[in-house]
Order: structure tokens, then sequence, then C-alpha cells
């Protein structure tokens, strides 16, 4: 198993493994239901929801693993590089940068 030392070396290989679109939407969509979630439990003050963030977030990623990608989602091997690298996958996407970013098939 390879060890990652810096974020910057770890991205690549994240990118690598979600080159599906199905699976990337799906963890673009987990992501902003973990936000919008966040952000109702926090401006209702109705905490109960906050447990499930996890299921949103990971749920949807793993549905695009599992079902299209058809590898391990990344974060059970690399658990905190993972959750960075799905925002930034998110930041990238929703700014442009994304496709210069992602490997050629």
């Amino acid at each position: 198993m390879h060890k990652f030392s810096r974020f910057a070396e770890f991205y690549p290989y994240y990118l690598a493994e979600h080159q599906h679109p199905v699976c990337r939407a799906l963890h673009y969509t987990g992501s902003m239901l973990v936000i919008a979630v966040l952000l109702y439990a926090v401006l209702s003050q109705y905490w109960q929801l906050l447990w499930l963030l996890p299921v949103i977030g990971y749920g949807f990623a793993w549905l695009g693993h599992f079902l299209f990608e058809h590898n391990k989602p990344a974060t059970f091997k690399y658990p905190f590089y993972s959750l960075a690298a799905d925002w930034v996958m998110l930041k990238d996407f929703l700014t442009g940068q994304l496709k210069g970013k992602l490997p050629a098939n």
C-alpha cells in the first residue's frame, strides 16, 4: 500500500479513483446535502439531524463507488485525506477547475 506524505500527492490518486461522472455526481450530491442538513440543523437547533451527516455524505459516495466506479472508496485506506479530497473535488467542480485535473481515460 502506498503511503502518501502530502495531500498534494494524494489528490491525483483520489481523482483517478473517481473517473466515472456518475460517481463524482453522487459525491457532489452527498456533499451538498451534508451542507444543507448541517445549515438546517444549526439554524433550527434541531441537533438530532447531525447523526445523518456521515450517512448522507458517505452513503452517496459509496453508492457511486460500488455501483459505478467498481472500486473501494479511498476513505477505507486514507480517511482524512479522502474527506479533505471530497471537499476539494467539489470546490474544483464548482469553480470549473476539475476538468484540467482529471486523468485522461
